[in-house]
C-alpha cells in the first residue's frame, strides 16, 4: 500500500500592503437605502495631489441614485473597537463586516478580505523583512491578535464567508428601497424627474 502524499502547507507571504492599498473602490452601506455602495477616487486634475489616498472621493448607490462628493484630504480612520467599522471618507459603515466572539472583522473590499482569507487559511505564514529594523507595519501586521491565532482558523473563515456572502446579497430592509431607486434611474434618464 503506497502513503499517501503529504499536504501541501498553504503559505503566506506577506507582500507589505497597507491600508492605503485597499482603499479604492471602498464598499459601503448606502445612507440613504442600506443597499451595496461604492466609495471611489475622482480621478486626478491638474493640480489636484498625486497620492491617490489623498485625491476627492465620490460616494455613489446604484440602488437610489445617491451620490455624494468629498474634495481632497487625507482620509480618518476610526478605531472601532465595539461599534461598527465606517469608512474614512464619509464616514458610511463598511459593507464587509461581521461579529464573531472574538471581535468585529471588517475590509474595505473583496481585495482586502482576500488578503485576511489567505492569511488566515495559510499554515505558513511569512513576514515582510522589514519586521527586523522596525521602519513600518503592514496590513497583516497590525491585524488584531485574535484573527492571527490559529485555534480561531475556522471561526474567522466562516466570519469571512459571512461577510464575502454579504456583498452579493441586497439586506432585506432595503429591496423596496432598490426598486424605487430603478424606478427613479429609469425616471431620470427619461428626463421624468
Amino acid at each position: 500500500m503506497k502513503p499517501s502524499p503529504p499536504l501541501r502547507a498553504h503559505r503566506f507571504r506577506d507582500r507589505r500592503h497597507t491600508r492605503y492599498d485597499f482603499l479604492d473602490p471602498i464598499l459601503v452601506a448606502c445612507p440613504g437605502c442600506g443597499a451595496e455602495a461604492r466609495v471611489a477616487g475622482i480621478p486626478h486634475e491638474p493640480g489636484h495631489p498625486l497620492y491617490p489616498a489623498l485625491a476627492p472621493r465620490r460616494l455613489v448607490c446604484r440602488a437610489c441614485a445617491l451620490s455624494r462628493t468629498r474634495g481632497g484630504g487625507g482620509p480618518v480612520f476610526h478605531r472601532v473597537p465595539a461599534g461598527t467599522a465606517r469608512d474614512p471618507y464619509f464616514g458610511a459603515p463598511l459593507l464587509l463586516q461581521t461579529r464573531t466572539r472574538h471581535g468585529l472583522l471588517w475590509a474595505y473590499n473583496l481585495r482586502h478580505l482576500d488578503l485576511i482569507e489567505r492569511y488566515v487559511r495559510a499554515s505558513l505564514r511569512e513576514r515582510a523583512h522589514w519586521y527586523d529594523i522596525g521602519t513600518g507595519k503592514t496590513l497583516v501586521a497590525s491585524l488584531p491578535v485574535w484573527i492571527k491565532r490559529g485555534r480561531n482558523r475556522d471561526e474567522i473563515l466562516r466570519a469571512v464567508r459571512r461577510a464575502r456572502a454579504r456583498a452579493r446579497t441586497v439586506p432585506p430592509e432595503s429591496r423596496g428601497a432598490v426598486a424605487t431607486g430603478k424606478r427613479f434611474a429609469v425616471r431620470r434618464a427619461r428626463g421624468l424627474g
